[in-house]
């Protein structure tokens, strides 16, 4: 086998699971670990895959704080597909809290509701696009504006949720680590995201599929708090046994595979 077709075979097995480790594939190619450990820097040094501890992923597991502006470029259609199904979610007369990010800003497209609902929201740009229903009534959050998110944080933004009770809260996170748990990139933000938490009675991720196997700095909960996971259909057929196993309940989307972004070192 030339070194391209070993290339070729390992970037495979990531359509497959979530990592490989030097181990089992230098016993599939029948070669070294050393001659693995040789393919997998070439490949890393080409933006295709991680390296971490004796094995290989197909992204860096570290999420990085990038703007919103940038993120809305990333995975349109799943997070608007994420976005429809969330939606579904609303209750008549109900009331419910929403956090930030671009998928929330998504799920805030998609909520048309046909009775009243209560809305308490950290996002600016998603009350700003509520605001256009008649039938929401939104709290918007006080407390420092964070300009990459648009979204508020702090302890003005967590004085409100103190005296409330809602039925769900909707969070975006940069994350999920089923070791680790859900998380973001800003403490401040995991920090009143943990207040949300405290305040609903469920607890609905919003995420596509490339967040699983990532951490943020900030670590938003366990994945015990999590009661339901709204992602889309590339999820990897390991996540969604793992979520099972965890007794989380899952709703996966359904997406086009041409809409998928390319496997990238930082994306």
């Amino acid at each position: 086998m030339t070194k391209e077709e070993r290339h070729k075979t390992i970037l495979e097995q990531f359509f497959k699971q979530d990592f490989v480790l030097v181990s089992e594939l230098a016993e599939m190619l029948d070669v070294s670990s050393v001659t693995i450990r040789k393919d997998l820097t070439e490949l890393e040094k080409e933006g295709k895959l991680y390296r971490s501890h004796g094995k290989a992923i197909a992204i860096n597991p570290f999420a990085s704080n990038r703007s919103v502006n940038e993120k809305e470029l990333l995975y349109p259609e799943e997070k608007y597909k994420i976005g429809v199904e969330a939606a579904k979610l609303i209750e008549d007369n109900d009331s419910i809290i929403i956090a930030s990010g671009t998928t929330i800003h998504a799920f805030a497209r998609c909520i048309k509701p046909a009775q009243r609902l209560t809305v308490v929201s950290a996002s600016l740009q998603a009350s700003i696009l509520l605001a256009q229903n008649d039938n929401v009534d939104i709290i918007q959050l006080g407390g420092m504006l964070r300009h990459s998110s648009q979204s508020v944080v702090g302890d003005y933004s967590e004085l409100l949720l103190n005296d409330c009770s809602f039925s769900k809260l909707f969070i975006g996170v940069d994350g999920i680590d089923f070791n680790f748990g859900i998380t973001t990139t800003d403490m401040r933000e995991a920090h009143l995201n943990q207040k949300m938490i405290q305040a609903a009675q469920r607890t609905i991720v919003l995420a596509d599929s490339s967040k699983f196997g990532r951490r943020g700095f900030a670590k938003i909960s366990d994945m015990e708090d999590v009661d339901m996971i709204i992602t889309d259909s590339h999820i990897k057929p390991n996540d969604r046994n793992r979520i099972e196993e965890l007794g989380i309940e899952l709703i996966i989307a359904d997406v086009s595979w041409t809409s998928a972004a390319p496997l990238h070192l930082n994306p």
